[in-house]
């Protein structure tokens, strides 16, 4: 990717960082530690850290992004393409850090007193997306697609949530998949 490329990047980084800031969005955990990984997800410290069960997710994110880029956008150049992942992946932060996305998670899903992501998380989130995009951009599409049927098991196997699971239930909530999850 051309330096250009990386500078818009970073640009939109920012500014989606700013938007977060200006909502009142806290920079780190209100618990006050940064860590790399916080594995618990019934916990304040989900969605607040730089990495957790979800950030898997945002790594699919990249490769349906970049799937697209390259279906709908098939001349773009590749930063081009990036820009747009990213301007999309902050406008979800955003309106996921917004009370309406908020309030929906605690109805809907297991995220039981879910208060919203740091901005932290929430640009973190953002970058593992990018590495996705990235990492779609240099592999083969069905590498990219087994790894993200993958993670998506995986995640399922380990904290009965996933991408998939976490679109339906905001979507279209199943009363009996919100019961399987918090057994």
């Amino acid at each position: 990717m051309s330096r250009r490329g990386w500078f818009v990047a970073a640009a939109l980084m920012l500014l989606f960082a700013a938007i977060l800031f200006a909502m009142g969005r806290p920079p780190i955990c209100p618990c006050g530690t940064v860590s790399l990984w916080h594995g618990t997800v019934q916990s304040n410290q989900n969605s607040q850290q730089i990495s957790d069960w979800y950030s898997f997710s945002h790594v699919i994110h990249g490769f349906i992004f970049y799937g697209l880029s390259r279906w709908l956008m098939p001349r773009a150049l590749l930063w081009t393409a990036l820009a747009l992942a990213i301007g999309i992946e902050g406008a979800w932060e955003i309106l996921e850090n917004s009370p309406v996305i908020i309030d929906r998670y605690r109805e809907v899903t297991m995220a039981y007193g879910y208060s919203g992501d740091s901005i932290l998380n929430s640009v973190s989130d953002a970058g593992f997306m990018i590495l996705g995009f990235l990492a779609a951009s240099r592999m083969p599409w069905r590498a990219t697609f087994a790894i993200a049927i993958a993670f998506e098991l995986f995640t399922l196997w380990a904290i009965r949530d996933n991408l998939t699971l976490n679109i339906l239930m905001l979507v279209a909530p199943v009363e009996a998949i919100k019961d399987w999850q918090g057994g």
